[in-house]
């Protein structure tokens, strides 16, 4: 709704419930949960073998395959400390600004082999290592993206500041500083890996870690995640704790949710059903993307019926479709399916008797859904979510979204002075805009009726990033394995 809002309750006892955990932050945690020690171990020992970062960090392990660190300019600083928060920013030295102007200029210069290039030169930009994982995810090569990503998570990692814990939840990026983005945005793609790769644990953990970083104004709008991802690794107590401890302070309460799955026993306390708190218009498509044919009383019913759907505002609507793009499926339990046929009945009494809820729950949705803040779209553009990409607004796909800095706030904190990053472009969709983003060399009439050269473009960065890869040979392993005479140590 775009005021401010309190944060979070200060911290007690207890750990904070954004509190992080390291063993968490590793998958194969979680991988050995899933398959046994053996069968995880059994696959690392050749990795280990070639270990040639002694380094230890918590985000990613680095592989010999990556190219030799050298500190490429990144650093972090200390800005306050204050009521038990500390609030830190990346910099950029004056070589690593340098790198960036050359990126910036590698994507106006419409050739996206360039970035392939400046890789070459300074391996370790983050920047461009998050373009071409961007660019190989498209070309379906996720190996090769999901790679790319962790290097400029360990680029970034090596840069922190002796005091920036990632488990607190106490320490804070500003998201207006461009330098602070990057780091934002290579969680975000790390946390989407890893739920893909079936590590729902781990990827609830890199959620709760950028959520941690400016809870107040949720840059990423992760609280659109959190559930879907406590849910998916049914860590259902921190839902519940979550829910408890920010329900006034966030409205979780008005966001479109899951229902705790009954089989816990875990449920909320609440003296009337859920359902008229939630946007009716979600049933029907819920059980048409269910495979569930509605009862005739409930699809013609005024308050579920297709005019709960037309009525809605827009900004409703571009949640509905991304909840439902993206969770629908947990919903396909029998025992959730059985409760919510359960609580729609009684929603259909409350509003056949004219239960004032019903109508203040109504009057409440029209208030806060007015419009969609940036961080929403924001996070609309990384999911990917096709029929929430398609409900967003058009000065939103109308104007430029790059693929390094979706949406950039419009009260941005420059540090130093940067060239013009692109020219805005008056006419076009999401896509297209996007994939100019990706490559540059990509016009608005390739996606006309002469055909889409989007592919032999990607085609062509793919090879250049192959090759790029294939060119990094290390010679020095043994050596490096004689400086680390201890191994390679076991995560906690």
């Amino acid at each position: 709704s775009g005021y401010n809002r309190p944060g979070p309750p200060p911290l007690s006892s207890k750990k904070h419930v954004l509190y992080v955990e390291h063993r968490h932050l590793n998958p194969d945690t979680e991988l050995k949960r899933y398959f046994g020690a053996r069968a995880v171990l059994g696959e690392q020992r050749p990795r280990q073998r070639q270990r040639v970062y002694p380094k230890c960090t918590w985000l990613t392990t680095p592989k010999s395959t990556w190219p030799r660190y050298t500190k490429p300019g990144l650093s972090m600083r200390l800005l306050e400390s204050k009521k038990g928060l500390s609030s830190f920013a990346f910099e950029h030295s004056e070589e690593y600004q340098q790198t960036q102007h050359k990126f910036l200029a590698a994507v106006e210069s419409m050739e996206p082999n360039n970035i392939v290039v400046l890789l070459q030169t300074s391996p370790y930009h983050v920047d461009s290592l998050l373009q071409l994982s961007d660019a190989c995810r498209f070309q379906e090569d996720q190996e090769m993206a999901r790679d790319l990503v962790e290097r400029a998570l360990y680029s970034m990692e090596c840069a922190f500041h002796p005091l920036f814990s990632l488990t607190s939840g106490t320490c804070r990026l500003d998201y207006r500083r461009p330098e602070n983005r990057s780091f934002y945005l290579a969680l975000y793609k790390q946390m989407s890996f890893l739920e893909k790769r079936g590590c729902p644990r781990t990827a609830l953990e890199f959620c709760k870690l950028i959520l941690s970083l400016e809870p107040d104004e949720d840059p990423l709008c992760m609280l659109l995640l959190v559930d879907h991802l406590a849910l998916r690794a049914r860590n259902y107590e921190y839902l519940i704790r979550l829910f408890q401890e920010w329900e006034v302070s966030v409205h979780m309460r008005c966001l479109p949710r899951s229902r705790t799955c009954t089989r816990t026993g875990l449920t909320l306390a609440s003296p009337r059903p859920w359902g008229p708190l939630l946007p009716p218009a979600v049933l029907l498509p819920l059980l048409e993307y269910c495979s569930v044919r509605p009862d005739a009383a409930v699809a013609t019913h005024r308050f579920f019926g297709p005019d709960a759907e037309i009525s809605q505002p827009p900004a409703l609507s571009q949640l509905v479709s991304l909840y439902l793009g993206r969770s629908h499926f947990l919903w396909k339990e029998p025992a959730t399916m059985s409760w919510l046929e359960e609580n729609v009945r009684e929603v259909l009494q409350a509003v056949d008797s004219g239960d004032p809820a019903v109508e203040a729950c109504e009057s409440r949705r029209k208030v806060l859904y007015q419009r969609a803040p940036r961080n929403i779209h924001r996070h609309v553009v990384l999911s990917e979510v096709k029929e929430a990409v398609a409900a967003l607004p058009p000065d939103v796909t109308t104007q430029s979204v790059m693929g390094f800095d979706p949406l950039p706030p419009l009260d941005t904190i420059y540090s130093y002075v940067r060239p013009e990053r692109l020219s805005p472009v008056s006419h076009g969709n999401t896509i297209a805009l996007f994939f100019r983003s990706l490559l540059p060399n990509y016009t608005m009439e390739d996606g006309g009726a002469g055909g889409l050269n989007r592919n032999q473009g990607l085609n062509r960065l793919m090879l250049a990033v192959r090759d790029m890869m294939a060119n990094f040979h290390f010679h020095d392993v043994e050596a490096a394995r004689e400086d680390n005479p201890e191994g390679d140590g076991e995560w906690d």
